[in-house]
C-alpha cells in the first residue's frame, strides 16, 4: 500500500465543525502542518471532505 502526504494550506478558521474535525483526525492543526497516511478508503473519503483546504501528494 502506498502512502500519501497531506499538507494543510489554508486555515481552519470560518470552517464547518465536520470539517475541523477531519483536519484533527488526520493531525493536522494549523496551516504548513503535513502528515504522511496510507492511502486507503477511509483516508479518500477524509481527503473528499477538507479537499479546498489541503495539498496531497504520493510519497
Amino acid at each position: 500500500m502506498e502512502n500519501v502526504k497531506v499538507t494543510l494550506v489554508k486555515s481552519l478558521i470560518a470552517c464547518k465543525k465536520a470539517q475541523i474535525a477531519t483536519a484533527k483526525s488526520l493531525g493536522l492543526k494549523r496551516p504548513g502542518d503535513t502528515t504522511v497516511q496510507a492511502n486507503d478508503a477511509c483516508l479518500q473519503g477524509k481527503i473528499k471532505v477538507i479537499s479546498h483546504l489541503v495539498k496531497v501528494e504520493t510519497v
